[in-house]
């Protein structure tokens, strides 16, 4: 079997507009070009909804390859390389990207031929080998891995395609100095706060795309234009839910740790409603409070439940936890700590609406050397500054 002119009619037709936004015809052109199938191992992991299931292209091979050439997203890696596929449960810790998100951050990107380009994050190699195809691919396409196994295996990826991008096994937030300046930098990993460096060794009038991570409800796509200030700055253009870079993960429990001043009210607030307000109250919360926040759901002896969590990310001893319960008219909040973080939750909610509620696409961020801050409408109405 081999990527037949369907299996490519589909992909380009997983680039959905409505996701993705107008899709450019060079990145679909890319898609084309590079066959998807080279950079997914054997066997790999879906996860959607439902349970996750493995493709395994020996035992199943039409499954595997009408998955491949879907809008699926596979995992390739479990907790680091420590949990087998075959388990089915674990952290996600590399991938082969959903095509729509793909298309999307490079549509974003706008690589142009000859540009030099920095990759943050090679994975599978499959988004090395498509920006290698549409800048040049006589070494103009520089990417980093952080994990050798996920690297080793992308270089073997990337030769089979015959792509000639220069691979490096690194800490991704550093850069790679000795290849600047840079046109663009292209980051597929999570990223809470931008490292400065892409900023230094990108050129001014260059981009850089990256799936903004701030820590409190979804992730965002942001693209950011850099001046001749040694600024950066730019808006959220989208959604970009990608895994984060490890050096900036942040792994809270299910039950955060004991602490003191805990205290248990009820609220009529449904907790569910402040997971699901879309992403402009997410990013107002975020940038008024610094907070972090997860949802689980789940069941236990007293029925189905739905719990927002809410935590302080520089003090661990101070969280709120809401639960939601079928046919219940008010919720049980349970506070823990020093600082109030529910409350300020339900503070900064209250401002995002006396604003008018305000779009995802009405926030930037500007990256300067001494750190980011994050703004409504332009630079100067700055929310939050780290």
């Amino acid at each position: 079997m081999t990527a037949t002119p369907e299996r490519l009619d589909r992909l380009i037709a997983a680039l959905d507009p409505e996701e993705a936004g107008d899709i450019g015809e060079p990145i679909k052109d890319a898609v084309r070009a590079v066959p998807r199938h080279l950079f997914i191992p054997p066997v790999g992991l879906v996860v959607e909804e439902g349970e996750p299931y493995l493709i395994d292209r020996e035992a199943d091979p039409g499954t595997w390859w009408d998955t491949v050439y879907s809008r699926s997203i596979i995992v390739t890696q479990l907790d680091d390389g420590a949990t087998e596929l075959s388990e089915l449960r674990g952290d996600s810790t590399s991938s082969a990207s959903a095509p729509s998100t793909v298309a999307d951050l490079l549509n974003h990107l706008r690589p142009e031929p000859g540009h030099r380009v920095l990759e943050v994050g090679t994975g599978t190699g499959y988004t090395a080998a498509l920006l290698s195809h549409l800048v040049g691919d006589q070494g103009e396409v520089t990417s980093i891995e952080v994990d050798p196994q996920v690297a080793e295996r992308a270089a073997k990826n990337l030769a089979a395609s015959g792509t000639h991008a220069r691979l490096l096994i690194g800490d991704g937030a550093l850069g790679c100095p000795d290849g600047e300046p840079y046109d663009r930098v292209h980051v597929t990993c999570g990223i809470r706060t931008i490292p400065y460096a892409w900023v230094k060794q990108t050129r001014p009038g260059g981009v850089i795309v990256l799936p903004w991570h701030p820590g409190y409800g979804t992730s965002h796509a942001l693209r950011l234009e850099v001046r001749d200030t040694g600024t950066a700055v730019g808006r959220v253009v989208g959604y970009a839910g990608y895994m984060m870079m490890r050096s900036q993960r942040l792994r809270p429990g299910e039950d955060p740790p004991p602490g003191e001043g805990r205290r248990h009210y009820r609220t009529a607030l449904d907790p569910r409603a402040l997971d699901r307000l879309g992403a402009g109250a997410d990013l107002a919360i975020g940038a008024l409070t610094g907070l972090r926040s997860h949802t689980t759901e789940g069941a236990d002896e007293d029925g189905e439940y739905v719990r927002t969590w809410v935590y302080d990310p520089d003090d661990v001893r101070s969280w709120a936890v809401a639960t939601w319960r079928p046919g219940s008219v008010d919720h049980g909040v349970q506070q823990v700590g020093d600082r109030p973080v529910w409350d300020e939750v339900v503070q900064a909610y209250a401002r995002w609406v006396s604003w008018g509620e305000p779009h995802w696409r009405r926030y930037g961020l500007t990256v300067a050397p001494e750190g980011q801050s994050i703004w409504l409408d332009t630079p100067g109405r700055v929310l939050s500054s780290t």
